[in-house]
């Protein structure tokens, strides 16, 4: 509505059932006696609306615009319609801003409210309301919401509701296969009128759209609507260009030593997306350990960065006990809020499917291989349904390796996605922030509209507690110990070469350290609890009779070892090469070639993972213990 004015009609007869009835009214800075306790009591409103975590992402992007202006207080509510409100309440307290119950937002005169969701009687909200895309643009179909407006996440439907559910299509559309007309009857959500529309007008008195593209699917189904369409860009994906720059870091944050490549597995939400178990093949259960077995650790890097709707939906702890083989195989699961656009911007290959994260990979240049890729869902005309229809898709019969050696060797990107996802590249803060203060009826600050840059995430290196199995090779002169390491697989290393175990002293399986060649842990040089690397070492080989060697690893490059003869060597390799782990199963290589500790401190070694050469420097040797 033009004017900013809401139909309250409807909010007294919700009573009880409007999310945060029954929770205690803020005071301050908003409430009936607020000018009486408000330090700065005259401020205009800007109200954050808040369904669940997922939205909340975008509103974190757009949060900084408001930065420095001591005439807007800012605010935040959650309208309680979202059935994955899990994670939403500590992410509202870490951004220190006031939170209201939703009864209290409605009854609140606000200036501004903005939110990246639809649902919850948005229309009731007393104020100016601009909508965001919470994803890549306006892509998904969606039955019609009830009468109570639940949010499109919820799967909640009214009776009434049933008869314009999505239509069914093949799983996955390929090019030459003609798009079903009847899919086009399901609305798009965010450009339906189902969706915009309250009694005939527009929900919103501004919807920001990302893309022209948008504009005309907007014209064509919800032409009400045109008049409050947008465009500004897309915030999300302007963070993610401005921090490329910043690749190499991010890929040391995520622990990808060099030689390495980062695969990352990424699933939105629901029964067909890559981690759901009903789109007609659970990907999943067959995939992960595939990935742990087949791709040499030293050579790959897994991550994985699953939906907020998974996260919170299933619940944090349930996903790492889903995951828990993969994870100590050395499965890193990325920071759904924080970190997954550094994750993005890190990676070698994600495997994915048709959510709004592929799409983002692909628009960055990154090769995407589909490992579900479901096409009802989807508005056949969007830019994601083109890329899902043309993407490569994972073959669970084919080696994962030669897959994705094919795939990032012959990537070309699609066009599409950089073309599609804004129109406005490096733009967006300027064009919202100028959106923003338009709505408000107030003067724009002077300073330059910027976001916020991606944090650098912290340090996550690769945490393998499950057995190692390692075949070793030994070439002539010049010395090279080629090393290949496989975590957890289902069958010994096949190949020419020594194998044997290394086992860190962590495992679940205690048995495994008693067939264990070498056996390792990370610490502290100092940690008084393992008495020093000498005597855990020493401890080690006592307790262990057949392990030949032990490592303790000190930091990113270094670990001191003990042989079964005695001998205390020092392995120092690059921080950013060669795990100290994989160092120590090199020299165990070496020694057991007959090769002597005084040459390998003499000229070092040099180990070969994969494509990667790495030289290891081996000092400290002294004489066996008696």
């Amino acid at each position: 509505m033009a004017d900013g004015s809401r139909d309250t009609s409807g909010v007294a007869e919700a009573g009880g059932a409007v999310a945060g009835s029954g929770e205690r009214h803020l005071r301050v800075p908003v409430g009936a006696d607020a000018t009486r306790w408000a330090t700065r009591g005259r401020c205009r409103r800007v109200l954050f609306v808040v369904h669940n975590v997922t939205s909340a992402t975008r509103l974190l992007d757009v949060l900084p615009l408001f930065n420095d202006d001591l005439g807007i207080q800012l605010l935040a509510t959650c309208p309680g319609s979202s059935a994955f409100e899990g994670g939403v309440e500590a992410l509202l307290a870490e951004t220190g801003l006031p939170v209201l119950p939703w009864e209290q937002a409605l009854d609140t005169r606000v200036d501004l409210a903005i939110t990246a969701s639809l649902g919850g009687q948005l229309h009731c909200i007393s104020g100016k309301l601009a909508l965001l895309s919470h994803g890549v643009g306006y892509n998904k179909t969606l039955a019609t919401p009830d009468t109570g407006h639940r949010t499109p996440d919820t799967g909640r439907l009214s009776p009434g509701a049933l008869g314009s559910a999505p239509v069914s299509a093949p799983a996955c559309l390929r090019p030459e296969e003609p798009v079903e007309s009847a899919l086009t009857s399901a609305p798009v959500f965010g450009l339906s009128p189902e969706w915009l529309l309250h009694d005939g007008s527009p929900i919103a008195d501004a919807m920001v759209l990302s893309h022209p593209e948008q504009l005309d699917r907007l014209r064509d189904t919800c032409p009400e609507a045109v008049s409050t369409a947008v465009l500004a860009g897309d915030p999300c994906y302007d963070r993610m260009l401005a921090a490329r720059p910043y690749r190499e870091r991010f890929r040391r944050a995520f622990g990808v030593r060099r030689g390495q490549r980062l695969i990352l597995l990424n699933s939105t939400w629901n029964p067909e997306s890559l981690f759901g178990d009903g789109g007609g093949a659970d990907v999943l259960p067959a995939l992960l350990p595939r990935l742990i077995a087949e791709l040499p650790a030293d050579e790959y890097r897994i991550a994985a960065v699953l939906h907020p709707n998974i996260w919170h939906g299933h619940g944090p702890g349930q996903i790492r006990a889903w995951l828990d083989r993969a994870l100590r195989a050395g499965l890193t699961l990325v920071d759904p809020l924080h970190d997954w656009r550094q994750a993005l911007i890190a990676a070698d290959a994600v495997i994915g499917d048709h959510g709004s994260v592929s799409y983002y990979a692909a628009a960055l240049g990154t090769p995407v291989l589909l490992g579900a890729a479901p096409s009802n869902g989807l508005d056949p005309r969007s830019p994601v349904a083109d890329f899902v229809r043309r993407a490569p898709l994972l073959d669970l019969h084919t080696p994962l390796a030669s897959q994705l050696n094919d795939l990032i060797a012959h990537h070309h990107p699609f066009p599409g996605p950089a073309q599609h996802t804004t129109s406005a590249p490096g733009s967006s803060a300027a064009l919202l922030r100028t959106l923003f203060y338009d709505l408000l009826a107030s003067p724009e600050p002077q300073q330059r509209a910027q976001l916020e840059p991606l944090r650098l995430p912290p340090h996550q290196p690769a945490a393998m507690t499950a057995p190692l199995h390692v075949l070793t090779c030994v070439t002539a002169e010049p010395y090279e110990v080629h090393v290949a390491r496989h975590a957890d697989p289902a069958h010994e290393s096949v190949g020419e070469g020594d194998a044997h175990i290394a086992v860190h002293e962590d495992t679940r399986d205690p048995g495994q350290l008693a067939l264990a060649d070498v056996v390792f842990r990370h610490g502290d040089a100092a940690d008084p609890r393992f008495g020093s690397p000498e005597c855990w070492t020493a401890e080690v080989l006592e307790r262990h009779p057949y392990s030949s060697l032990a490592a303790y690893i000190t930091g990113p490059g270094e670990c001191t070892v003990r042989t079964r003869a005695g001998q205390i060597l020092r392995l120092i390799g690059e921080p950013e090469g060669i795990d100290p782990a994989c160092s120590a199963s090199a020299l165990r290589a070496w020694l057991t070639a007959g090769l002597s500790v005084e040459r390998a401190v003499e000229n070092g070694i040099t180990v070969r993972t994969g494509r990667a050469v790495h030289r290891v420097t081996v000092t400290g040797s002294r004489e066996p213990l008696p």
